[in-house]
């Protein structure tokens, strides 16, 4: 008999205690007084982020175009005292409305320092809360209905967007690859404000096989990877910066064996003009990675290794 009456207060107070946690979660999804006139604004958010924090008396609402106490009381009739997103006229100011609330981001750690609030880009220019601004027409190379990344950050790096469409390029207009997966857009201190320390280790965060460590190093490659390769889109294969031997002559002018064909007698014609009896085909069918195909490191033994020979 005790028993079951134990049972019954424990389940009375569960049933209690249920009640009272899913009271203020029901009242945080209730539909927010801002809905019955600004229902077009509202519908835009609710299935976002900040759409999923209002409540009924619209708190998300109000965090961003500020107390609206007066205003529903007049129902409408009267402005909003503080309209933050309205009176903000300057990027800084735009911005320190995000901030208030974002500003404990670790991804915005450095964006006083970064490039874009440097120069005078608010987070309105990128994005949109009501999704108003709903950016260009998605490439023709992906089937969603939402911008890529890169085509919102090409609005205003229109080289780098150029660069991209390219033959060699990163799979970055097919979607595969984002601008956010290289640079950190919210600031940061390394040079471009790519993620990583250094530009070399950008680029391992993929490129893992090319890391090393390596017997025998390529100085160049250890240095920079910019030196040969250029990031974002490039007309020769491999994204190199030049094709293959031009690429390799920029530091290699001499060696065991003539690498350069800049002199008077490696050129199709000598210096006096008069043609040579044979002329030399060393810009033709000739490439350093028909031997040294080992380019960012080798770890062959003896001379092999020391040269970057397969």
């Amino acid at each position: 008999m005790h028993h079951r009456l134990a049972a019954k207060l424990v389940t009375a107070c569960a049933l209690s205690l249920a009640f009272l946690w899913a009271a203020p979660a029901s009242a945080q999804g209730a539909e927010p007084v801002c809905n019955k006139c600004h229902e077009e604004s509202h519908d835009s958010i609710k299935a976002t982020a900040h759409g999923n924090k209002n409540d009924a008396a619209g708190k998300m609402c109000q965090s961003c175009h500020g107390d609206a106490t007066e205003h529903v009381a007049a129902r409408g009739k009267k402005a909003l005292p503080n309209n933050k997103m309205v009176k903000a006229t300057t990027p800084e100011q735009k911005s320190e409305v995000c901030l208030s609330c974002h500003a404990g981001n670790r991804q915005l750690a450095f964006w006083e320092s970064g490039k874009h609030a440097k120069n005078d880009v608010a987070c309105s220019n990128c994005h949109s809360i009501h999704g108003k601004n709903k950016g260009p027409t998605p490439a023709i190379f992906t089937t969603t209905n939402r911008p890529i990344e890169a085509e919102i950050c090409g609005t205003c790096h229109k080289q780098v967007r150029s660069a991209t469409m390219k033959t060699s390029h990163h799979p970055i207009q097919e979607g595969k690859v984002k601008c956010s997966d290289c640079h950190n857009p919210h600031g940061a201190l390394s040079q471009a404000m790519v993620k990583h320390e250094s530009v070399n280790q950008q680029c391992f965060s993929c490129h893992a096989d090319k890391r090393g460590p390596y017997v025998f190093g390529h100085p160049p490659v250890e240095e920079n990877c910019l030196t040969c390769h250029t990031p974002h889109g490039s007309s020769h294969g491999k994204l190199l910066a030049e094709k293959v031997p031009n690429v390799c002559q920029d530091c290699h002018i001499q060696g065991r064996h003539p690498t350069s064909y800049y002199d008077q007698n490696a050129g199709w014609i000598r210096a006096d003009g008069t043609s040579q009896t044979s002329a030399s085909n060393r810009l033709v069918y000739r490439s350093c990675l028909n031997c040294h195909n080992s380019v960012h490191g080798s770890n062959a033994p003896s001379n092999r290794g020391r040269y970057l020979i397969r």
